[in-house]
């Protein structure tokens, strides 16, 4: 082991500039440690700190300079480490001192009068943050006297509330509310009672609660969940949403959701967030079957129970949020869609509870995984209905009912298995013939529900028309009437054909129609009942001459547009649908010839396309939809909450904005009111269908509009992946050549969309369909790439080596096409004259490249000769042996021909061109002037 100081320093030397600045470290503390000398003992101390300054080792760092510095006052080096350190460490002014004792040293040191001006600039900036945290907090306070004053001025009020609302959501000022008694102050702003300052206060917390979970989980325990549930059960719509915003976003954070930010020392803070997250779910569930919760509330309870407790990811295997919910508020649940609106005992509902309900019944069954957690979830209905059940009390009795209603309408399997259930089909037909109008009304709506799907059910078919029947002849009360008329649609269209219809009406679909279009149009009838006029249409539409007499009925359309902005699924569901019917954008099949004449020949019924089902009528009643505000009302349905908006329903959307498109001069009218931006969010969520038929709309849209105006902003790049997935050869060709349109109008825009095109992956798709044999889909592709060689990284791509694509575009410079040729010497131009490499390798790639070129330069078409002399330029330009190999060739010949040709206007540019390449050729001293010939 070394003994000798100096002989460690240098060690320690050696291994710092070797950056193995450990092992320096051990080398100098030997040194230090046997050293006696103090002037070696200050170079040695320095040294260490330059070896703890590159461990981030700053205390020490700082440290070992200043026993350097208490040995010789004026060592610079160690005086600028410390000051190093010292910056490190935040301690500025102190770092600003050693620096200027540095500069006043060395007074030309440029690294010095840097650090000065760096630490003055920092200091400052330090300073002016004090005094705005100072002022921000006195700021913070006067909004608060300002609010909590009731003398003070409306105007100052709203200001100081929406400025305080402001400041909850950035980091820093709600860091600084919470640091300062604000979420106190925030209490007592909700005591007020005042609307405006509730609001103010919630929409604040709100803030301070996202993304931040220590913050989330202080706020939840101060202000007690109690308390936030009362406040959420209030009859007034704003402030309900504006609490359950807040109970989202604390839930968020709970679950760790929502931004992703760390807060420093909160990540060593461990928090036990299960505790919370059950007692929350807890006070939600009991939510739903308090009478002091307002409709609104009990809506808000349910939408969070409904995004919140079931998993987001099946993948995941932990479902135990919603075993929990199961069995500790199934029952509660079903209580809600048990209740009855028309009985005096119901619940404080809103027109969605029930349904909303429904929903949260049907994504509990979907979370679960095994069948004996399905068994369970069986066995806990059975044993509630059955307890509802009372021969002796009708009115018990007319709950059950409504609960397998209510079942039906959720999971659907499971309300049929509760059908089976003994005495439950009985009390249907009981209650239908019974004399209360209300019992009718809920055994009516019941059997609706049963008769979504009937495989199973033949009873309800057998059975049910008749007793429809009697009650829509019967009955004086538009309530029931509605309900039968459309019970029958809907067992007649489950039957396989217009069974129920024809056997109540003999065919007359038209008297139901116009009757169920009076019903819509009524506002004297409550809405709750005026969807099922809307359901009846969405049957009674199959029928073409219903169909063309509802379209002409401006009154009745708009009304159903009208209906169609309630978050109501049912509603959605059979706006959609209807609207499907009327543009004849369902599927059909299409008749093979010899079969329909073998089936004439054998006397077999063959079903004939109807006069009105023809594509002049479909085309009409488009133009009236589009009239009536069709698109407006579809991009209002898009924006339902996901649990109202059906994958299904979005899918028949996506085929109404379909035919909606096929007309190219009704696209600006459809983009203008919403359908671009409605259309977006159905190409990427819903079923497969659904997002083919909305990214073909897209396309359509896309191909012929200016992106700028139909997609502003950002939009534009969440267009591209729809478009991109239509290229696949199992979409039709028509859909390949739409979207290729589509990203050639793209393509042209920018250097961010192309950039776009190139990510998701598009380049090899599009090179496909240039070799394709349909002369329109290899026109569009060429197209596209066209425009796509601009970009740069499309460029590398050519020139990379291992590839065909640059011999593919020559090649199709050959094409008798005009179009693809005009595309494809577009492409070459620009790549020839952004990367040289190219000019030499398309020498290379094919032999008949001196062909196609020369061709390409006499050709008739103006625009393909002056595309086809820019490339002969652009090689010319790039290398003086591949010029010598051209003016070789006949194409000297060419150029000198063009070139020749007096001037004029029509083909200048293109006489130019061949004149620059003379006289590059001239530079190249390949030929001589002509007065020199």
């Amino acid at each position: 082991q070394m003994e000798d100081p100096i002989q460690l320093k240098e060690e320690g030397n050696k291994y710092f500039q070797a950056s193995d600045y450990e092992k320096a470290l051990q080398s100098y503390t030997q040194a230090i440690k046997l050293n006696k000398d103090k002037v070696l003992q200050a170079v040695l101390y320095r040294n260490r700190a330059a070896c703890f300054l590159k461990k981030e080792e700053y205390a020490k760092a700082a440290s070992d300079a200043s026993r350097a510095i208490d040995i010789n006052s004026s060592d610079i080096k160690a005086l600028y480490r410390r000051s190093q350190a010292l910056e490190k460490l935040g301690k500025l002014d102190q770092a600003f001192k050693d620096a200027q004792k540095c500069a006043t040293i060395e007074p030309r040191n440029k690294n010095f009068q840097e650090t000065l001006r760096r630490l003055g600039a920092n200091i400052q900036e330090k300073v002016n943050a004090g005094a705005a945290v100072l002022e921000s907090q006195t700021r913070v306070q006067k909004m608060f006297e300002i609010l909590l004053d009731e003398n003070s001025e409306k105007e100052k009020r709203e200001k100081a509330a929406n400025n305080l609302i402001v400041l909850g959501r950035e980091e820093a000022g709600a860091e600084r509310i919470f640091q300062n008694n604000g979420v106190n102050l925030l209490l007592q702003l909700i005591e007020t009672k005042n609307p405006e300052l509730i609001l103010a206060a919630v929409r604040t917390l709100s803030g301070m609660c996202t993304g931040h979970k220590a913050r989330a989980t202080a706020i939840l325990h101060y202000l007690g969940i109690d308390s936030i549930c009362m406040w959420m059960s209030v009859d007034n719509e704003e402030i309900s949403l504006a609490v359950c915003n807040l109970l989202q976003s604390i839930t968020d954070c709970l679950l760790g959701q929502g931004k992703e930010e760390h807060h420093g020392k909160e990540e060593a803070v461990v928090l036990d967030t299960k505790k919370d997250l059950k007692m929350i779910t807890m006070r939600l569930l009991d939510m739903l079957v308090s009478k002091k919760v307002s409709g609104q509330g009990r809506d808000r309870a349910l939408n969070l129970l409904n995004k919140n407790i079931p998993r987001k990811d099946l993948k995941d295997h932990d479902n135990s949020r919603t075993i929990f919910v199961i069995d500790n508020g199934l029952k509660k649940i079903l209580k809600v869609v048990g209740q009855i609106p028309e009985m005096p005992d119901c619940l404080p509902l809103t027109e969605n509870t029930q349904l909303t309900a429904s929903v949260l019944l049907n994504k509990l069954y979907d979370d679960l995984r095994c069948d004996p957690e399905r068994d369970n979830y069986r066995v806990i209905c059975e044993e509630y209905i059955k307890s509802k059940i009372d021969p002796q009390n009708m009115d018990k009795t007319l709950h059950a009912v409504q609960i397998v209603s209510g079942v039906l309408q959720g999971p659907f399997d499971l309300g049929n298995k509760l059908l089976g259930m003994k005495g439950v089909m009985e009390m249907m037909v009981a209650l239908c013939g019974s004399e209360r109008e209300i019992d009718q009304l809920v055994a009516v709506e019941a059997l609706i529900h049963a008769s979504t799907k009937l495989s199973r059910a033949t009873f309800i078919i057998s059975n049910g028309v008749n007793l429809l029947k009697e009650i829509y002849k019967k009955t004086k009360n538009e309530k029931i009437k509605i309900r039968a008329l459309v019970g029958l649609c809907k067992l007649g269209s489950a039957g396989g054909t217009d069974y129920g219809l024809r056997q109540f009406a003999e065919g007359s679909t038209e008297k139901l129609a116009r009757q169920c279009r009076k019903w819509l149009c009524n506002t004297a009838i409550d809405a709750r009942t005026r969807k099922w006029a809307v359901e009846g249409m969405s049957y009674l539409t199959l029928d073409a001459d219903v169909k063309d007499d509802f379209v002409e009925d401006e009154p009745a359309l708009k009304a159903m547009f009208d209906l169609a902005k309630t978050s109501d699924k049912t509603i959605l569901y059979s706006v959609a649908s209807a609207l499907v019917n009327c543009t004849n954008s369902y599927d059909t099949k299409e008749l093979v010839p010899e079969l329909v004449q073998l089936a004439k020949f054998s006397k077999q019924h063959v079903p004939e396309e109807h006069p009105k089902d023809k594509k002049d009528f479909v085309v009409k009643r488009v133009k009236r939809l589009l009239k009536a505000g069709v698109v407006s009302a579809l991009a209002c349905m898009v924006k339902a909450d996901s649990a109202i908006l059906t994958d299904q329903t979005k899918e028949l959307i996506a085929r109404v904005f379909l035919a909606l498109c096929e007309d190219p001069k009704d696209r600006g009218t459809i983009v203008a009111q919403g359908g671009g931006k409605a259309l977006i969010p159905l190409a990427v969520e819903g079923t497969e269908v659904g997002k083919i038929k909305a990214s073909h709309a897209l396309a359509k849209i896309a191909a012929i509009s200016n992106p700028d105006i139909a997609f502003p902003g950002e939009r534009v790049y969440e267009v591209v992946r729809p478009l991109v997935s239509l290229l696949n050869t199992e979409r039709d060709g028509l859909q390949n050549y739409e979207a290729l349109l589509g990203l050639t109008n793209f393509s042209g825009r920018s250097d961010k969309l192309r950039m776009k095109i190139v990510k998701e992956k598009a380049l090899p798709d599009i090179e496909n369909y240039m070799f394709e044999n349909h002369d329109q889909l290899r026109q569009a592709a060429t197209e596209c790439m066209c425009n796509l060689v601009v970009s740069k990284e499309v460029q590398e791509r050519f020139v990379a080596d291992g590839n065909d694509r640059l011999k593919l575009v020559v090649l199709l410079c050959g094409e008798d096409d005009e179009k693809v040729q005009v595309a494809a010497a577009g492409a070459l131009a620009m790549l020839t004259a952004a990367q040289k490499k190219l000019c030499s390798k398309m020498t290379q790639v094919t032999t008949q490249w001196l062909e196609i070129l020369q061709r390409l330069c006499l050709h008739d078409n103006m625009e393909i000769q002056h595309r086809g002399l820019v490339i002969a330029f652009n090689l010319i330009s790039a290398d003086k042996e591949l010029a010598k190999k051209l003016v070789e060739s006949e194409l000297l010949e060419i150029l000198t021909y063009i070139g020749k040709q007096e001037d004029h206007p029509k083909k200048q540019h293109i006489i130019k061109v061949a004149r620059d390449c003379l006289t590059k050729c001239m530079d190249y001293e390949l030929i001589k002037p002509f007065s020199q010939a």
